[in-house]
C-alpha cells in the first residue's frame, strides 16, 4: 500500500510524525512518502535535503489560481501509483480540500491536528469526504463528535508518539540541588498559541539560578527578546533546532516549559518525557493530562497563570528528589504509552481495516467546480484583534 501524506519538509512536529510513521510503517508494508505544493523551484531547507528521497513537491510557480494547483495535485497522486492519502488538516488548505475531489477509489484519511475552532471548522468541511478521522488527543475527538457530530465509530485517537531509540536508554543521575535549575523552550516562537510572552514573567519570578533556554523560531521572536534581554546564561536563544540534535537538547535540561493556549498533542512535550525533561505545562483538557499525569510524571498549571509556574519551579529547585522522581515518571510514561510502533500499528490497522472495507462517503466533485467550502475559508475569528483573541482562547480553557 502507498498513501501520500500531505505535508512538506520543516522543522516541526507534524514532519516529525510524517518520519516517525514512514518508518513504523514500512514493516507492514505501507509506504508513507511526503507531497507538499512548491510555488518556486527551490531546493529543501538546510538540514533537511535528506528528505528529497521521501516525497516530491507538485511545482505551482506558473499557477495563478487554486484551482489550477489542485489539478496538478490530483495529477500527481495519480501518476505516483497511490493507494490513499493522508491529509493534514489546514497545514495547507489547498491540499486540504483537494480531498473533496479525489477519484471514489482513492483512501482518505484526514488527522486533526489542533483544538482551535477554525481546524475543527475545516475538519467538518471534509468530513464526508474522508473515510476516518484520526485526532492526535481526546480532546479532538470529543469535541469532533460531541459538538461536530462526527461518527464516533470512524473518529479515532491516535496520539502522536516517539522513537524511543533516539534517546539515552538509562534514567537521568539525580541532580545536585547547588546546581540552578535548567529551563528549556523548545517550539514555534509564537504567542497566540504558545504564549510565549509569559515567559519574560516567569522568568522575572525565579532566582538568578534558574536559566533558561528558548529554542525554535517564528514570528514573535524579535518581540520575545525585547521583553526578555537577559545575557547568557541567564537566557540563551539558540534559533531552530535540527530533529536529530533535539533529544540531546532536552538531555542538557531539567524542565520542559509549555504554556502553551492551545495545542493538538505537541511533539515536544512527548520528545522531553522521553528524555526525562521534567514537563511544566498548561492544563489544557483532553490534550496535555492525557500525557501528563499531575505530580507523577509531570506538572500542570492553569493557562496563563505565571505565579504558579513560578511557584513550581521554585519548589522543583528545592525538592531535587521531586524532580528526580518526576523524571522517571515521565521517561516511563511515553515508554509505555506513546512510542512509534504503537502508533504506527493503529495506523497500520486503520489503513487496512478501511482498505478491505471502506466505508460509505460522498462522491467526489468535479474538478472544474473547484472552490473552497466555509469551513476552509477565513471566519470572523480571523479579524479579530490579537489580544481579543488571546483572551477568549484564556477564558474557554479555563471553563
Amino acid at each position: 500500500m502507498k498513501i501520500a501524506y500531505f505535508v512538506q519538509p520543516h522543522l516541526g512536529g507534524t514532519y516529525t510524525v510524517f518520519r516517525h510513521l514512514r518508518a513504523g510503517l514500512a514493516p507492514y508494508g505501507i509506504e508513507f512518502c511526503w507531497l507538499g505544493l512548491s510555488s518556486r523551484a527551490q531546493g529543501l531547507d538546510p538540514g533537511l535535503e535528506r528528505e528529497a528521497a521521501f516525497g516530491s513537491f507538485v511545482e505551482t510557480a506558473a499557477l495563478d489560481d487554486a484551482g489550477s494547483t489542485a489539478r496538478l495535485v490530483e495529477r500527481a497522486i495519480l501518476a505516483g501509483g497511490f493507494d490513499g492519502v493522508v491529509a493534514n488538516v489546514l497545514s495547507d488548505r489547498v491540499l486540504t480540500n483537494i480531498v473533496r475531489y479525489l477519484p471514489a477509489d482513492l483512501l482518505r484519511l484526514m488527522v486533526v491536528h489542533n483544538i482551535t475552532p477554525g481546524t475543527y471548522a475545516a475538519a467538518a468541511a471534509i468530513r464526508p469526504h474522508v473515510h476516518a478521522t484520526v485526532c492526535v488527543s481526546q480532546r479532538c475527538r470529543d469535541d469532533l463528535v460531541k459538538r461536530h457530530h462526527f461518527p464516533a465509530e470512524r473518529t479515532i485517537v491516535i496520539a502522536n508518539a516517539v522513537s524511543l531509540a533516539a534517546f539515552p536508554a538509562g534514567d537521568r543521575p539525580p541532580r545536585p540541588i547547588e546546581q540552578g535549575l535548567r529551563l528549556l523552550f523548545l517550539g514555534r516562537i509564537e504567542d497566540a498559541s504558545k504564549g510565549v510572552m509569559w515567559l519574560p514573567d516567569i522568568l522575572e519570578r525565579l532566582p538568578a539560578s534558574v536559566t533558561l533556554t528558548v529554542a525554535g523560531d517564528g514570528p514573535d521572536l524579535k518581540r520575545l527578546k525585547a521583553a526578555m534581554p537577559w545575557r547568557p546564561p541567564r537566557v540563551v536563544y539558540t534559533g531552530a533546532v535540527a530533529a536529530d540534535a533535539v533529544p540531546g537538547l532536552l538531555a542538557a535540561h531539567d524542565v520542559f516549559l509549555m504554556p502553551s493556549r492551545y495545542e493538538g498533542l505537541p511533539m515536544a512535550l512527548v520528545e522531553a518525557m522521553a528524555a526525562g525533561c521534567v514537563p511544566v505545562v498548561s492544563a489544557l483538557r483532553g490534550v496535555t493530562d492525557m500525557i501528563v499525569a499531575d505530580g507523577r510524571d509531570g506538572l500542570l498549571f492553569p493557562v496563563g497563570d505565571t505565579a504558579r509556574v513560578a511557584a513550581i519551579v521554585h519548589a522543583l529547585n528545592k525538592d531535587r528528589a521531586q524532580l528526580h522522581g518526576l523524571s522517571l515518571g515521565a521517561r516511563r510514561k511515553v515508554a509505555g504509552a506513546f512510542t512509534v510502533e504503537r502508533m504506527a500499528a493503529h495506523y497500520a490497522a486503520l489503513l487496512r481495516e478501511i482498505a478491505a472495507n471502506p466505508p460509505p462517503i460522498a462522491a467526489p466533485l468535479a474538478l472544474d467546480g473547484w472552490s473552497l467550502p466555509r469551513g476552509l475559508r477565513p471566519g470572523l475569528r480571523t479579524f479579530l484583534p490579537r489580544p481579543v483573541k488571546n483572551w477568549l482562547r484564556g477564558v474557554r480553557e479555563r471553563l
